[in-house]
């Protein structure tokens, strides 16, 4: 798939950030080609310091945004998810610009020990997000099919606009109805049970086959997509499976969050005075990339996801309160009795289950025509799931695109490092 625009995804009231990085940069005289002196080179180690204090006191402040309250979206809903990628995004960008913000004596020190190991784990460990974003991908392209059928749920149980509002449901727009709603529960029920058989099919760096066409499976698969964007309508089998997942069929999101946030290396003392409090820097950047993907496998489906990575860090950091919440308050949902053994935990989701279940509880063995009780609910459940039908037709795209992000910068800030380590040291 295409790179998109970099700057697409960050809102305009954290651009200032970076803008307060390069004032501070700017106003050290080394940087305007003056010698070196005691005096700046002082100043230049303040201004490093003010860069990456900055830097951590900002991730803390995008943190404590995603936690719950009466002016954020509700934790775990598609606008939740994308204001989670933003903040990544933005950190992401910082991180880098802290990385390059020193002069061109100073960049050598990248390829020191033991600097050169830290990032060297810090980009280990971000590369196993790239799969998880391509799984991501695959869990939002579920999320569209599963619209699908509850959009054909949805315009069976609403009136066409030459019909009598408030005629009662007939015995036919409740049959069609359920149908869809039990297609749609098959659906998400087998793309739950059998998330582990999946194929490398597409991804986020590398363009599908141009003669990937679609084929039709039998029993447990799916039916193929090539290349990027929605899948396929459900097939004609007793199964209504209509992608393959993108990583192998071993492939678990569970062992990769493990292999993200596990034994994460808190930098010591030692460490961060060697590297001019860079360690701090990679250590926070790591931190904010593990939160956000297993944010992001607790909300969307995703092959054999699961969310038994532990997480923990010293409280002597600025981020550490609400980056612990976060994970904390995720864990708590993950525990609800009624989202326990759910596909995602995204809000949406929820939604679905919840009003679908509703509505086949009230209309199963139901007598026809409906009495009034019965079909004000009824009414209601239908309503709830036109809401969530227009939600997810506005959410799931921009996701998709700032997924996409996630991946392309990830991508870009690794080859723009490894670039500024190999180029020779042009002071010397």
């Amino acid at each position: 798939m295409p790179a998109t625009d970099s700057s697409s995804s960050s809102p305009a009231h954290h651009s200032s950030f970076g803008r307060t990085i390069l004032s501070l940069r700017h106003r050290d005289p080394i940087h305007h080609g003056y010698p070196p002196t005691p005096e700046h080179t002082h100043a230049s180690s303040s201004s490093d310091d003010r860069e990456i204090d900055a830097f951590q006191r900002h991730a803390a402040d995008l943190l404590l945004d995603l936690l719950p309250s009466s002016a954020s979206p509700d934790i775990l809903s598609l606008d939740w998810t994308r204001h989670l990628l933003d903040s990544f995004l933005i950190c992401l960008e910082e991180f880098r610009s802290v990385l390059f913000a020193r002069d061109a004596a100073d960049a050598a020190a990248l390829a020191r020990a033991p600097l050169d190991r830290l990032l060297a784990d810090f980009f280990d460990r971000a590369v196993k997000a790239l799969d998880l974003c391509n799984a991501l991908r695959d869990g939002l392209d579920l999320l569209r099919q599963w619209r699908k059928h509850l959009a054909i749920a949805a315009a069976a149980l609403s009136p066409a606009p030459s019909d009598d509002a408030s005629a009662t449901l007939g015995e036919g727009q409740i049959r069609r109805a359920r149908k869809a709603l039990t297609d749609l529960t098959i659906l998400m029920l087998d793309d739950k049970d059998a998330a582990g058989a999946g194929q490398r099919n597409h991804s986020f760096g590398r363009a599908a086959p141009k003669d990937a066409g679609q084929h039709q499976g039998r029993g447990h698969h799916r039916r193929s997509s090539s290349g990027g964007g929605s899948g396929s309508g459900s097939g004609n089998g007793s199964h209504f499976r209509t992608l393959s997942w993108s990583v192998s069929r071993s492939w678990s999101a569970s062992r990769q969050l493990q292999a993200i946030g596990g034994n994460l290396p808190v930098p010591r003392a030692h460490d961060v005075a060697a590297t001019a409090g860079l360690a701090s820097a990679v250590y926070t950047m790591g931190a904010v990339l593990f939160v956000t993907a297993w944010a992001l496998v607790a909300a969307i489906p995703c092959q054999d996801r699961g969310l038994q990575a532990q997480f923990a860090v010293p409280r002597s950091f600025p981020w550490a309160s609400p980056v612990t919440t976060l994970y904390e308050r995720v864990l708590e949902e993950s525990k609800k009795k009624d989202r326990k053994h759910s596909c995602g935990l995204l809000k949406e989701i929820h939604q679905i289950e919840r009003w679908s279940r509703q509505l086949m509880e009230i209309t199963d063995a139901a007598q026809f025509p409906l009495d009034d009780e019965k079909d004000a609910k009824v009414r209601e459940a239908a309503h709830e799931l036109v809401q969530v039908c227009e939600t997810l037709k506005e959410g799931l795209d921009p996701l998709e695109r700032q997924v996409r992000e996630m991946f392309h910068r990830i991508v870009r800030t690794r080859t723009e490092i490894l670039d500024r380590l190999s180029r020779p040291n042009t002071t010397e």
